[in-house]
């Protein structure tokens, strides 16, 4: 019987070739810092070698909620490789895909009834801009191209979406000049605060003739900066785009599948967008795969043009795997009590986290739902904070300024202030 281990990259041979040929994310060529290796995962943990097991305070960057190798997830895996792996979707339909559809339009806010199915979370951005583009054109407007953001979001690292991140301080500042010049405002407020509201309002009324869209993470920015803002700029987003004739989209690629306590985080505004994104949780961690719903309103209003299609066609658009697993990763959310989960995580987190406050060099620790962050008056160093997370049996991954966790919703409490030690570990050596 032939050895299954047999040519299995190991060691040094295998992190001989990851710095030969392998460009990790938001790294050079070769890497400067050695990844960890993966061998297994099940469950939080995460086997690593010459580390043992890692509690991951990431879910593998916010997507497995359920865990690692879950049997729901990995048995809508195998059954469904039984039928078909892939299919096109032009001229083709089949099942997964369609009830995953219907899945999204039963569990998202009402009137989102239209699903356009992407391989990602930023080409699903994209997807969501060229939308609201289209529509615009499509009624004969062309000139509303522009769109209105605020400062310190991150919708991903494709083109139009790398136009509505934070423009200064965040990582796509490189192409400045050369992105699309959209229109900022100030990053919204932790609290509502009605002088702000009002630059929202003034500012979209001002440009309203020349912008297509808003476009914001709602409630949480993720990636821009791990900050928390009052849902009430929902609604004053919504009733001035209404008044001004302008698009809402919502990008709850991070905050969706209840990852803020709320199914969608725009849930705790009660506001409906015109289009939302959703990604990373989709499949549980398994599969690549993301969604933009939008409303009846918009698809009709692209469908009435001079080119009444939505040209954006991925190849594996649709993809049958990954939607049967996000089915069963949808089906498992909701045939549990997530939203205690949530709320035991977030007590978790606020007492695991609380002793971050008195260290030196930490500026300001907040927890909503699933998030816990520290953020520090300096840079991470990037390094140390992460051997002092691996020392305490965590795996976290700091950036900028900001020591964070996104743990698995099956995080149990010991582990949970495991991963608060291993924040302020990272905090205190970063």
């Amino acid at each position: 019987m032939p050895d299954p281990h047999e040519g299995v990259l190991r060691g040094e041979e295998l992190l001989a070739l990851d710095r030969q040929h392998v460009w990790h994310p938001y790294g050079p060529m070769p890497g400067r810092q050695e990844p960890l290796v993966v061998e297994e995962a099940a469950g939080v943990r995460l086997r690593v070698t010459g580390h043992g097991e890692l509690v991951d305070g990431m879910a593998s960057w916010w997507s497995a909620i359920h865990g690692y190798n879950h049997p729901v997830l990995n048995e809508a895996a195998r059954g469904q490789l039984e039928r078909m792996s892939h299919v096109m979707f032009g001229g083709l339909t089949h099942e997964p895909a369609v009830r995953l559809a219907k899945r999204l339009v039963d569990i998202a806010p009402d009137g989102l009834e239209h699903v356009f199915l992407a391989d990602s979370g930023s080409v699903s951005v994209e997807v969501a801009l060229k939308m609201c583009l289209q529509y615009w054109r499509s009624l004969g407007r062309p000139g509303k191209r522009r769109m209105l953001t605020w400062r310190g979001g991150y919708h991903g690292d494709t083109w139009q979406p790398m136009s509505v991140c934070d423009p200064e301080g965040g990582m796509h500042g490189l192409w400045a000049g050369v992105l699309p010049q959209q229109i900022f405002a100030d990053a919204p407020p932790s609290t509502y605060e009605e002088t702000y509201a009002e630059q929202l309002r003034e500012l979209i009324g001002r440009h309203a003739h020349e912008v297509a869209a808003v476009v914001v993470e709602p409630v949480v920015q993720g990636a821009g900066g791990m900050r928390f803002h009052s849902p009430a700029y929902l609604r004053v987003l919504r009733e001035a785009c209404d008044a001004h004739d302008v698009l809402l989209v919502f990008d709850e690629i991070a905050t969706g599948f209840g990852r803020t306590g709320s199914l969608f985080a725009a849930g705790h505004a009660a506001v409906i967008p015109d289009v939302m994104c959703v990604g990373k949780a989709l499949t549980g961690g398994y599969l690549t795969l993301a969604a933009t719903l939008c409303t009846p309103r918009v698809a009709e209003g692209i469908s009435r043009g001079e080119v009444p299609v939505l040209a954006h066609g991925p190849t594996f658009m649709g993809n049958p795997l990954a939607a049967a697993v996000a089915c069963a990763s949808i089906d498992l959310l909701l045939g549990q009590d997530w939203q205690a989960e949530v709320e035991r995580i977030e007590s978790g987190l606020r007492d695991a986290l609380s002793e971050a406050v008195d260290l030196p060099g930490v500026q300001d620790v907040r927890v909503f739902g699933a998030i816990g962050v520290v953020q520090l008056d300096h840079e991470v160093d990037m390094a140390a904070a992460t051997r002092a997370a691996v020392a305490e049996g965590v795996w976290l991954r700091p950036f900028r300024d900001l020591v964070y966790t996104m743990p698995p919703y099956i995080t149990g409490d010991e582990d949970l202030a495991r991963i608060g030690r291993a924040v302020c570990a990272a905090a205190r050596e970063g």
